[in-house]
C-alpha cells in the first residue's frame, strides 16, 4: 500500500538473492514462509524487482499494487510482475498462497538453439492477472508444490537446474494454454511484432529517446508504419505511447521515493524542471507535486 503521511519511503531495486545454500535461478515459498523470514517492517514496503515473480493464491482475499493499480485477489488468482514494476503485497494478511522468483536469464532465449523445439518462451504472451477455476487451481498447486519438492533434492546441481528450469516452462505454458483462445484474438487483432519490439525499446530507452522517430530508425521503418502498428495495439499513438511510460516512471518516483522535483525532472532526462511540470500537468491534468500529496496523503 502507498506510504502513510509524512512517511518517508524509497522505492528500492530488489535483486534475486536466495537464502544460501540455494544456489538455483528458481527460488519457491509459501507467502506465510516469506512473512517469517522477512524483518519486521520490510514486508509491505514498495519494490521493484530485478527479476519475475508470479503470486498463486490458494486461500483468503487481499489487494496486491501494482503500478499504482490495486489489484483483487481470491483463490485461483495469479499474477505476473515482471522486472521494472513495483509491486507491494499491501497491508492484508489473511491470505496464503505460492510465491515463484526467477531470474530473466533462467528463460531459455528465443535464439536458443532449442528453439526448433519451440521451448523458448516469451513471459510477455502470459496474462498479467489470471483467474483459475478450482480444479485449474488444484492442479496448479501440484505443479509448484512440485517444484518446490524438487528444489530440495540432494543431487547433481546441473541436473536439478535443468528439472526446475522445464517445470517451469510446462507450468507457464500451462497457463497460457487456459487463455490461449484470448491470447490467439488479440494477437491477431492487436499485438504486432512491430509493436512488440518498439514495446520494449520503450522500456529500455524511454528516458533517453523522447522522439517517435528515434524508435522508428531503430526498428527500420517509417514513423507512421509504427504508429499504425502502435494504434492498432493500444488505440493510442507511439508518441502517445512514450508519454505514458515516461508519466509512469515519474508517478513511480513521486510516490515511492523522496526525490526532489527537480531531481526527478533530471532522471527523467528533462532540460529544465519547468518542462518536466508542464509536460507532468498537460498528461495528467495535475502538477507534480499535487500528484505526490495526493497519493501521500
Amino acid at each position: 500500500m502507498f506510504p502513510k503521511p509524512n512517511e518517508k519511503v524509497n522505492i528500492e531495486p530488489l535483486k534475486y538473492k536466495p537464502p544460501l545454500p540455494y544456489t538455483y535461478d528458481l527460488e519457491i515459498f509459501s507467502f506465510s514462509d516469506l512473512k517469517e523470514r522477512t524483518p519486521e517492517g520490510r514486508m509491505y514496503v514498495p519494490y521493484r524487482y530485478e527479476f519475475y515473480m508470479l503470486i498463486c493464491v490458494t486461500q483468503g482475499k487481499c489487494n496486491q499494487w501494482i503500478d499504482f493499480e490495486p489489484i483483487s485477489c481470491q483463490p485461483g488468482t495469479v499474477i505476473a510482475v515482471s522486472p521494472s514494476q513495483v509491486h507491494n503485497f499491501g497491508h492484508d494478511e489473511d491470505w496464503e498462497g505460492w510465491i515463484i522468483l526467477f531470474r530473466s536469464e533462467f528463460l531459455i532465449p528465443a535464439t536458443s538453439t532449442f528453439n526448433e523445439h519451440k521451448l523458448a518462451f516469451d513471459m510477455e504472451r502470459l496474462p498479467k492477472i489470471l483467474t483459475l477455476n478450482d480444479t485449474e487451481l488444484s492442479r496448479g498447486v501440484d505443479s509448484i508444490v512440485r517444484m518446490a519438492q524438487d528444489a530440495s533434492i540432494i543431487g547433481t546441481e546441473d541436473d536439478i537446474h535443468m528439472l526446475l528450469r522445464y517445470q517451469l516452462y510446462a507450468f507457464m505454458a500451462w497457463l497460457n494454454v487456459l487463455h490461449k483462445q484470448k491470447y490467439i484474438q488479440e494477437s491477431k487483432s492487436q499485438i504486432s511484432q512491430r509493436f512488440r519490439s518498439f514495446q520494449k525499446l520503450v522500456e529500455k530507452h524511454f528516458t533517453e529517446w523522447g522522439h517517435v522517430s528515434d524508435y522508428a530508425i531503430h526498428l527500420n521503418c517509417t514513423e507512421k508504419t509504427l504508429t499504425r502498428a502502435t494504434m492498432k495495439a493500444t488505440g493510442m499513438s507511439a508518441k502517445a505511447f512514450i508519454s505514458a511510460r515516461i508519466v509512469l516512471e515519474a508517478k513511480r518516483l513521486l510516490v515511492h521515493t523522496d526525490y526532489s522535483i527537480s531531481e526527478i525532472s533530471e532522471k527523467l532526462n528533462f532540460k529544465e524542471t519547468t518542462h518536466f511540470s508542464k509536460f507532468f500537468k498537460k498528461e495528467t491534468g495535475c502538477k507534480p507535486s499535487d500528484f505526490r500529496a495526493e497519493f501521500k496523503h
